[in-house]
This record gives C-alpha cells, sequence and structure tokens, in this order.
C-alpha cells in the first residue's frame, strides 16, 4: 500500500507530487497549530471536506482523516508509527519537512528504521522558491491572486451557503448573487474578477459599507455575473424566496478568484457607487 502523508493544506502543486500514485492519504481535520500554539494558528485555504474532494481528485482512493488533538500530540513518535503507518508492506510518500510525534521527532529515517519504504518527495518550486501552503496563505492575503493561484497549479475557489440579500444590485443594475463564504482563507476586502461553469463575473468581498446600516456584518462575496440580466440572473441562481425572509439560506454556490482589482471603499452616494460597478465590470473583462 502506498500512504501519502501530510496536512495538504490547499493541495497545491507540491502536494499533488506527494499524492500521485498513493492508494491512501492520512491528514488531519484541524491543523496542528490550533491544539500546540492556537495563537498562531493559520487561516486555512479550504475547508476538511474540500481538502478531502481535492485530495480523491487527484486519483487517490480513501483519505483517512484524524483529528489533531492534545492526546494525539502527545504520542511518542514510536507509538505514533505503530499506530497509524504500521500497515504491511507499506510505502510512504512525504515531504522532506514532514514530522511526527510528539515534539515532531518521528522523521523519514525512523520509519526505514523499522523497515518501512520511504519516498521523500523533492518541493515543487515557484519564482525561484519552495511552493508552501504558508507562502500561497500570504500571497492571497497580500491579494496577488496570480501567484496564489499559480503555486495552486488552479484558481482559488471559495464556496458557501448563497443568502438571499435585499435586492439593490438589481434596482442599480446589476444583479448579485450573495455568497457567505465558508473557508476561512484571508483576502483583502475588494473587487474581484471570478468565474464559475463558464460564466465570468466581478465581486465584493466585504460588508458593502455604502449601505451603512443595512451593510453586511461579516465579510459576503457578492457575485454580479457579467451581460446576465435579471430574468437569466434569476433562472441561474433559483433566488426566489416565497417567505421574502431577508438573508434566508437558498443554496451552495462556489466560485473561482481570478485577479484582485480594487480595495473596497465607501461611496458617497448610490450613483457613485453604480458608476464604479461599470467600471468594476469592464476591468474584469479585460
Amino acid at each position: 500500500m502506498i500512504l501519502a502523508v501530510g496536512f495538504f493544506d490547499g493541495v497545491h502543486l507540491g502536494h499533488r507530487k506527494i499524492l500521485t500514485g498513493a492508494d491512501v492519504a492520512l491528514t488531519f481535520r484541524n491543523h496542528p497549530l490550533t491544539v500546540l500554539a492556537p495563537d498562531r494558528a493559520p487561516r486555512l485555504l479550504m475547508t476538511s471536506d474540500e481538502k478531502t474532494a481535492a485530495i480523491r481528485a487527484c486519483g487517490v482512493r480513501e483519505v483517512v482523516t484524524l483529528d489533531f488533538t492534545p492526546e494525539l500530540a502527545a504520542l511518542e513518535p514510536e507509538d505514533f508509527r505503530a499506530r497509524y503507518l504500521n500497515a504491511p508492506d507499506l510505502t510512504v510518500r512525504c515531504g522532506a519537512n514532514w514530522r511526527f510525534g510528539k515534539g515532531g521527532r518521528g522523521d523519514a529515517a525512523l520509519l526505514r528504521a523499522h523497515g518501512c519504504t520511504v519516498t521523500v518527495v523533492p518541493y515543487a518550486t515557484y519564482d525561484g522558491a519552495r511552493i508552501s501552503s504558508t507562502r500561497i496563505r500570504q500571497a492571497f492575503a497580500a491579494g496577488d491572486i496570480a501567484a496564489g493561484n499559480a503555486m495552486l497549479g488552479r484558481a482559488l475557489t471559495l464556496g458557501g451557503t448563497v443568502m438571499k440579500g435585499k435586492g439593490l444590485g438589481a434596482t442599480l443594475g446589476f444583479p448579485t448573487v450573495n455568497i457567505a463564504v465558508a473557508s476561512n482563507v484571508e483576502l483583502p476586502l475588494g473587487v474581484y474578477a471570478v468565474a464559475a461553469g463558464g460564466w465570468r463575473g466581478v465581486a465584493n468581498y466585504g460588508r458593502a459599507p455604502t449601505m451603512g446600516d443595512k451593510a453586511w456584518k461579516q465579510p459576503v462575496l457578492e457575485v454580479h455575473w457579467l451581460g446576465v440580466g435579471q430574468t437569466q440572473f434569476d433562472h441561474l441562481h433559483d433566488q426566489r424566496d416565497p417567505l421574502h425572509e431577508e438573508c434566508a439560506p437558498l443554496h451552495e454556490e462556489r466560485v473561482e478568484i481570478l485577479r484582485f482589482l480594487r480595495p473596497e471603499r465607501t461611496f458617497a452616494s448610490l450613483d457613485e457607487l453604480t458608476a464604479q460597478i461599470a467600471r468594476d465590470c469592464e476591468a474584469a473583462r479585460a
């Protein structure tokens, strides 16, 4: 059995080298730092379910996801090996910085000493430096979507629940689908060029501060599909809510983030906002 091991946040190009040819992947649901140093735990690129789906898309038959708990963190490397890395005829595929067991003292050498075959996969690189989940997170946090997507090997995809909004976009001529994003990835609040299902769009990720007291309490992804009128928009998203409950959850949607266009800002009037949205649409088409 070939077992790929790692946390695999983002399932980026480097992770895919490790996952290539693996039968099973072993990973964690939560980042180890949520237990070891909660104040330093990163905001992840994808949810656990998204990660599982992305790993399976690499051809891995089975994904074993463990909860990283204080009890697991306290396991000596030998005990961790005996519990999780002791299958007959096991071959382990890992990255060069992969460690396991208490204090991260377990490594490829320990496994080999117990007769396990270990393949340490070389790092993938981008722009002359090692690709890592940390580096990708930093690129997205800085609004460098091109670099982050290049290291992922695909466009960053944000998914979440579509919420019924207040209908203002439609009155301005720019109907939107409003998505409460499930992922915790850090992005600058602002306007992005996006895509989904062959459609191109422009999206504001933020609180819509121009709305004043009606602004979102938490950042929401408000997507306008380019060239889509209200009737076609309603058909695409079926946003009709028979109870007319403001912000009632409707369905799930996923959107690819292509480019950062500008920071979010507050406009002095709706006319000023409408003019800027028109310019954003042109920028997203470019």
